[in-house]
């Protein structure tokens, strides 16, 4: 698949590692009845300090500057990494960056709180639009870019997540990256497993292994809602990239996992097994996960283990996308100092 025919900025120097985790597979299946767990560094993409929506970035933006945008319009949760990440990517090309909040947990949002909040201000949002759980978000940022456009100024909304057909490809180009690293490290994966949230990092990468052939299946782990409706999102993503891309093909529906169970009891609210899931990985590989995504989604993968999910000795590769300010908003509730979900 041609990507080049697409406008394009570009905020990381080279791939991201992809890197066998032996401390973390030992102390997760000490008898050896387990998978290898490998890990793809998503959180070392460039646009400090990374993630995976700067895959997204890198196409939206790029969209932005050739309409002659001066201003980025988005949204997200209170603490959204999504929203952090448009930010420094609007600094770095020099445009401005307005958010709407949408408020999910009521009462979440803290104008003085720590995490990506602060590096909201540190950065220099612009404005931010709080609105409660439940508003029309696209109808609200349609709000911001008409009041921006009575002003001579011209802005570009950005849906959450960057998770539309031209974000989805940021992923089409991480599959493209992931097959060249498998050749070149000599390294055969029997699975992915990734967070599935706005559909944009889950359908692209559906898109992307698909067009380019890539036999292996991709397990989701929900972040926000339950399976059924995840999946019928993700699919609808995969699909919408796949007709950008001019594939001329239908997405299978199987080809589109989704595992509930590991998010709850609510979006961002943490529980006991994502904090056994960040305290793992932090000190078997000293990586750092973060409470809302990355530290659910490998509870998943660690509860898809003990439930005998994966085959002895397969290769199961953990997507790592990012999320590390978050981490300090939740610091009592991942060393165990705080009470927490079950």
């Amino acid at each position: 698949m041609d990507l080049s025919r697409f406008p394009r900025r570009r905020y990381t120097a080279g791939p991201t590692p992809l890197e066998f985790l032996p401390h973390f597979t030992k102390a997760l299946s000490p008898h050896g009845d387990g998978p290898k767990v490998w890990i793809k560094r998503d959180d070392m993409l460039g646009l400090f300090p990374g993630g995976n929506k700067t895959r997204k970035l890198e196409f939206l933006v790029a969209d932005a500057l050739a309409q002659g945008a001066d201003t980025l319009i988005t949204c997200g949760a209170p603490q959204s990494n999504h929203c952090r990440i448009t930010l420094a990517a609007a600094v770095k090309e020099g445009l401005k960056c307005r958010f709407v909040i949408e408020e999910r947990v009521p009462g979440s949002f803290h104008e003085d709180a720590s995490g990506n909040h602060f590096l909201f201000r540190l950065m220099g949002v612009e404005s931010l639009t709080v609105v409660p759980a439940g508003t029309n978000i696209a109808q609200a940022m349609q709000q911001v870019a008409d009041a921006l456009a009575q002003t001579g100024r011209k802005g570009y909304i950005i849906p959450g997540g960057g998770s539309n057909a031209l974000g989805g490809l940021g992923y089409v180009a991480c599959a493209q990256e992931l097959q060249q690293q498998f050749f070149d490290q000599g390294v055969q994966i029997d699975r992915v497993v990734l967070g599935s949230g706005s559909s944009g990092t889950h359908g692209g990468l559906v898109a992307g292994f698909l067009g380019n052939h890539i036999q292996i299946p991709i397990t989701g782990i929900g972040v926000s809602r339950g399976s059924a409706e995840q999946e019928s999102l993700v699919h609808k993503e995969a699909q919408a990239v796949a007709d950008l891309l001019g594939l001329c093909m239908t997405v299978p529906r199987e080809a589109v996992v989704s595992v509930d169970g590991y998010w709850q009891p609510k979006y961002s609210v943490p529980n006991a097994r994502m904090v056994e899931a960040v305290q793992l990985l932090a000190r078997t590989e000293g990586i750092l996960l973060d409470p809302v995504y990355t530290g659910k989604v490998m509870a998943g993968l660690i509860g898809l283990k003990r439930q005998g999910f994966f085959k002895a000795g397969e290769n199961v590769l953990f997507l790592h996308t990012g999320g590390l300010p978050a981490l300090h908003v939740f610091e009592r509730e991942v060393l165990g100092q705080a009470k927490v979900a079950p």
